[in-house]
């Protein structure tokens, strides 16, 4: 445990370590974004949906829907970490979130579809009064209490309503972010900001001492680009499996579109 009653620790330590910190700021704050609590939402509703309507041993489709679930809660977490060292790798991270939950969506439309059941459309009552429910409810708590009773369909519908709502606020983040990577640049940029601020901080420093020390941190950044560059690699293979999902699901459908109702 670090003392920081220590007399080693001099005034230029404490200016160093907020430099530091202003030089690629660790927010990662997750928890605060409204669309993450959503997600946990998205989560807690498919998870008692599944265990509740669905037959784990029976339907392959449980297992699909409770990692969809998690795939977009998850993506928003890891993108939100690497915020601070690839704007390139958190926006794509936000977007397979936005996929998954996509697909999440369609496996609920499935279910309604496929029950006879009805998906409300906005002309419906009960739609106005969730989407409304749902815009003011970002608590887990409130969906686990509400769940118990409610039906199939109508958790269908809530599921569904969470999703649009989450997918909206999913693409606006994407969209902050990209304006933001226009206006101030990457990983690169955010370097030279912080190396011209630790220079005007410390007109005196020994060229050498700051040598070492940039040196230090840019063989840090470097280890750090390339575990980004292997994580953007499993993105990227993962984007390509969902392209090839969604084209042999087109093929599909147009398929079924052209057999009749007398299989011809």
């Amino acid at each position: 445990m670090i003392n920081h009653n220590n007399s080693s620790f001099t005034p230029d330590y404490y200016q160093m370590a907020k430099l530091n910190r202003d030089f690629l700021p660790q927010d990662g704050q997750y928890e605060a974004l409204m669309v993450y609590k959503k997600s946990e939402c998205i989560c807690d509703v498919t998870d008692y949906f599944c265990k509740t309507f669905l037959d784990r041993h029976r339907d392959r489709t449980v297992d699909q829907m409770v990692q969809a679930a998690r795939s977009g809660k998850q993506n928003i977490v890891e993108g939100t970490a690497a915020s601070a060292t690839s704007k390139e790798t958190e926006i794509k991270l936000l977007n397979v979130a936005k996929a998954s939950h996509q697909e999440l969506l369609e496996d609920y439309k499935d279910y309604l579809a496929h029950h006879n059941l009805e998906q409300w459309k906005s002309t419906d009552r009960r739609y106005r009064h969730t989407r409304q429910r749902c815009r003011e409810h970002n608590d887990r708590e409130y969906y686990n209490t509400i769940l118990p009773n409610c039906t199939d369909e109508m958790i269908c519908n809530i599921a569904i309503t969470l999703i649009c709502q989450t997918d909206v606020m999913l693409r606006n983040l994407i969209e902050y972010h990209k304006q933001a990577f226009l206006e101030q640049g990457g990983i690169r940029e955010e370097m030279t900001r912080g190396r011209l601020a630790y220079r005007r901080e410390h007109p005196q420093q020994q060229p050498a001492a700051t040598t070492t020390a940039l040196s230090r941190c840019e063989a840090e950044l470097t280890a750090r680009e390339q575990q980004l560059a292997a994580r953007e690699a499993a993105l990227t293979a993962r984007e390509q499996e969902l392209t090839i999902r969604e084209q042999e699901l087109a093929r599909l459908l147009h398929l079924a579109g052209e057999i009749g109702d007398d299989g011809t």
